[in-house]
């Protein structure tokens, strides 16, 4: 090989997800049942890709796995080209529902993973906490406590937390769904500020198809039956981009190719649209 091919070889992804297969166990029927099946994805370091497909495909599932909560049976799953099949400081998750711990204030409640991988000095989690939180504008707020927040704000300090124990790859699993349109556009918007600032690398499970479309930069869309990959949609509005271009034809074009794939997916008509 010259020293021009080398040149030219591409870096690995971030995230390698290859033929993954995973299982369990309905106990009840006795009989175990196929959560998806032989599914492949490569995002690349610092991509925002976002996971969309009908109730029951094995999306949350498959952050799961990929999270390291859930034991893949077949497949591969490397981070940054590593092997790994359990949780790591590679990754880390923010849930649908903030989850913070009620007795412990914003402040605490981000110190709280930099405290639990034990891999941060006191002064380093200080800066680091004081960081994250002025990102997603909670500046003046360290002193409160969930209780004191509203529900966007407590999503932010999951994020903060999230963000302050520096993962390789951020796994969000539908954090807006519990809020309301308004703060969930809001959320959106500022979710793409902080992440055009720390650029992690993103695999975004989400719903809502206008959500996936003005945040990623591919739109990986999910079968069922057992949960596999259908087809995967690129974005192509430049960055940054702000909530007026929902509004552009060429964006809900794009949500209704997804929509309409979606809608026979869950059909069981199954037809493969490719995308143009």
């Amino acid at each position: 090989m010259s020293q021009a091919d080398v040149g030219r070889i591409a870096p690995a992804p971030m995230l390698d997800i290859e033929r993954l297969t995973y299982r369990y166990w309905l106990e009840r029927e006795q009989r175990e049942f196929l959560a998806f099946a032989d599914v492949s994805l490569k995002v690349d370091d610092g991509e925002f890709v976002c996971v969309v497909g009908p109730s029951g495909c094995g999306k949350t599932t498959l952050l799961n796995v990929v999270a390291g909560l859930l034991p893949y049976d077949e497949g591969a799953l490397r981070i940054g080209g590593a092997l790994v099949n359990g949780p790591g400081l590679s990754r880390a998750v923010v849930f649908q529902q903030a989850s913070l711990l009620p007795w412990r204030t914003v402040t605490g409640n981000v110190r709280y993973g930099m405290e639990m991988q034990r891999r941060f000095d006191e002064t380093t989690m200080i800066e680091r906490a004081d960081r994250f939180i002025k990102l997603v504008g909670l500046s003046g707020f360290e002193a409160r406590y969930p209780s004191e927040l509203s529900g966007g704000m407590q999503q932010r300090v999951n994020l903060a937390r999230a963000l302050a124990t520096d993962p390789e790859v951020l796994l969000m699993d539908e954090p807006f769904a519990a809020l309301d349109a308004q703060t969930r556009e809001f959320m959106q918007s500022e979710l793409l500020k902080i992440w055009a600032k720390q650029q992690k690398t993103v695999l975004f499970i989400t719903h809502q198809i206008d959500e996936a479309v003005y945040l990623a930069d591919r739109v990986v869309v999910m079968g069922t039956r057992p949960g596999r990959i259908k087809a995967v949609f690129d974005v192509p509005f430049e960055r940054p981009r702000t909530l007026s271009v929902k509004r552009d034809p060429a964006f809900l074009s794009l949500v209704d190719q997804v929509w309409r794939l979606i809608e026979e997916e869950a059909a069981g008509i199954g037809v493969i649209r490719v995308p143009d």
